[in-house]
């Protein structure tokens, strides 16, 4: 059933996270999320899918020049890792506080049921 109210787009993984990536270029390393873009599904992980840039001089780079930055790639090719040091697929499950009976949505690894959300 489509989203109503809420459209924003759920990915499985967060910023923070250790990620290792499944397909591409760089298949096999791993890396932290430095920053996510939810409308298009794309990630960026430290140290993966570096591309040479050509930058113009500016305040940060007087001199410009080439520049090695890390470029975004899809979502659906990166897997959290368990504290095994395992790729592993993602659930969410309903976690109720019994003192104050609110509940919130939590991500747990499938492979070892571990909280992913700390």
């Amino acid at each position: 059933m489509p989203r109503t109210k809420n459209k924003q787009k759920k990915l499985h993984v967060k910023k923070g996270d250790v990620v290792r990536v499944l397909s591409g270029n760089d298949r096999g390393k791993q890396g932290k999320i430095l920053r996510i873009y939810p409308k298009t599904e794309r990630v960026i992980i430290e140290g993966v899918n570096v591309r040479t840039r050509h930058q113009k001089p500016n305040q940060l780079y007087p001199q410009g020049g080439r520049v090695e930055r890390e470029m975004t790639i899809h979502a659906s090719n990166v897997m959290p890792l368990d504290s095994n040091g395992d790729a592993t697929r993602v659930g969410r499950k309903w976690i109720e506080d019994p003192e104050t009976g609110r509940g919130h949505w939590i991500r747990y690894a499938k492979t070892t049921g571990e909280e992913l959300d700390r």
